[in-house]
């Protein structure tokens, strides 16, 4: 190998399997060597791949960046160059390394960019006087992995692994905020995040959103930590999502992705599993893309078909549009129906009041402590997808309905917030808006923010609104206060806890003050659910 390496001027190596015997033999230029396809060859977390390489270098180089990354990604049994005497063209010394089976620390918790190195170095040496027992070693390496991949799996409970990836090009502080959310989501998801990360990049990478270097690394902390998916805290294109596929065997998703497949998790309902079905497939529709042998894929025609056909992706948008067309056929129906039912209400002249706020802000649980309902109350985000109505009397012998809807978020997918217009719907007929906020949550101004942002994208912004300071048991007095101060000065509010059933006469009081005035303004004309015009 020294001698053709010398003579050609270019790189040349073999694999070889644990029998000794040559599987591959490869040719590269003077700088590097490539490795063979294999395809989407799987090999088990608790094994490597059952071939070592070994291949020159020629400018004196020890092991490579390059030369690690493929021991990783390849998950081969061992790496090793020979260095080639640039004069006489005769084998110099011998550089190896392995990969290192994780410890059980390791795989437990989130290792951070100080953590041990994926890879172990041998003593260089000269051919002659490498010593160590291949065999022996991969063999103990293997059953450390396998003990530790063992142990991992008892503990993960089935649940799926993820890695969390932030790329920003504006400012990091609002991206870790904007991670630390996208953690919770996974985390509502049922799915373990074992790591996480931020780039900061002058510019998004069109094609793999990190750059390529940032990627192999990424996989390579993905192969350590035994991640089953990679969790994108952005909106990836077909283009992105083709290129992460085609480096990696994981599942790659993005934020949209991952809030409806929590939407899909908790939908209950009929029209809550039509919704979520709809916005899933008006999502998926532009990232329909050509597979594999897709565009020479047998045509749909036959006997009374004949013609050019379809191809299997033009079959596959097609049968999305059709469905998706049925399914908001169904919708539509179903919002009709629900109209009628809120015509029903609107005739009993009872005002209607929606609670809303961001995802996980204790909307359901203030309405089973207004109420003494038992709606179905979680501390996860997006709890509550179908809109619950329920009946409440005020003080002072004042009656109102009060509606808990589903919860919003910063970045909502479009395609779900047009799949859920039918059931926002019911938050526009509404007299009053109690705005839920979690005041112990250290992003409360943002969520408020975020809040009022989708209010007003929905036109829902003209309804007037109270603002209540939910979890306020949490936060001292003065910390009330100063959020207070922070928030617009025409809004009303009220600190509450909706554990706390004693703290929630103020809410109810100011509830019944301002209704009270409406109807008042209103010289009492006939409820037309909509207060704007009552009000001038």
């Amino acid at each position: 190998m020294s001698e053709l390496s010398h003579e050609t001027g270019r790189q040349v190596g073999v694999l070889l399997n644990r029998k000794g015997q040559v599987e591959y033999v490869m040719v590269g230029n003077a700088k590097q060597i490539e490795m063979p396809d294999f395809g989407r060859a799987r090999v088990s977390k608790d094994r490597f791949r059952g071939l070592r390489c070994v291949h020159t270098h020629l400018q004196g180089e020890k092991l490579t960046q390059d030369d690690l990354t493929d021991l990783a990604l390849l998950r081969l049994d061992l790496m090793s160059i020979v260095q080639v005497d640039a004069k006489t063209g005769l084998p110099g010394m011998v550089y190896s390394a392995h990969l290192v089976p994780m410890s059980a620390k390791e795989v437990d918790e989130s290792v951070d960019d100080t953590a041990s190195e994926p890879y172990q170095f041998l003593e260089p040496n000269i051919p002659s006087q490498l010593d160590t027992d291949f065999l022996q070693l991969i063999t103990s390496l293997e059953a450390e992995m396998a003990r530790v991949s063992e142990s991992a799996r008892i503990r993960s409970t089935g649940r799926e692994r993820a890695i969390l990836v932030g790329v920003t090009t504006g400012d990091i502080d609002e991206e870790r905020e904007s991670m630390t959310e996208l953690e919770e989501l996974t985390v509502s998801a049922d799915v373990t995040v074992v790591d996480s990360f931020i780039q900061r990049r002058p510019q998004i990478d069109p094609r793999t959103v990190l750059g390529r270097g940032k990627l192999d690394d990424l996989l390579v902390r993905s192969m350590r930590l035994g991640a089953d998916l990679l969790i994108f805290d952005t909106e990836l294109s077909p283009a992105q999502v083709r290129s992460l596929s085609d480096a990696t065997e994981l599942k790659v998703i993005d934020r949209p992705q991952l809030i409806l497949d929590i939407f899909a998790q908790r939908a209950q309902s009929r029209e809550g599993k039509l919704q979520v079905e709809l916005a899933q497939l008006k999502y998926l529709l532009p990232r329909l893309v050509i597979g594999q042998n897709s565009a020479f894929s047998r045509l749909a025609g036959g006997i009374g078909g004949r013609g050019p056909g379809e191809t299997k992706l033009e079959t596959d948008r097609r049968r999305v549009r059709d469905r998706i067309a049925q399914l908001e056929r169904q919708v539509d129906a179903l919002g009709r129906q629900r109209q009628e039912r809120r015509k029903n209400r609107l005739q009993k002249h009872l005002p209607i009041i929606s609670l809303v706020g961001y995802t996980n802000a204790g909307k359901s649980t203030l309405l089973n402590a207004l109420t003494q309902s038992e709606v179905f109350a979680q501390k996860k985000m997006f709890a509550t997808l179908d809109p619950t109505s329920r009946r409440l009397r005020l003080p002072y012998e004042q009656e109102v309905i009060i509606n808990d809807t589903v919860g919003f978020i910063r970045d909502l997918p479009d395609a779900l917030v047009s799949a859920f217009r039918a059931t926002l719907e019911e938050i526009s007929d509404s007299s009053l808006l109690v705005h839920v906020v979690d005041a112990s949550n250290p992003r409360v101004l943002q969520q408020i923010a975020s809040v009022d942002h989708i209010l007003e994208e929905l036109e829902l912004n003209k309804i007037p609104q109270i603002i209540a300071f939910n979890k306020a048991d949490l936060l001292g007095e003065s910390e009330i206060t100063a959020l207070q101060r922070e928030i617009n000065s025409d809004i009303d509010s009220v600190a509450v806890s909706a554990t706390e059933k004693a703290t929630l006469r103020p809410l109810t009081e100011l509830i019944g003050n301002r209704i009270g005035r409406m109807l008042t303004d209103a010289a009492m004309l006939p409820m037309t659910g909509v207060y704007a015009e009552a009000n001038g």
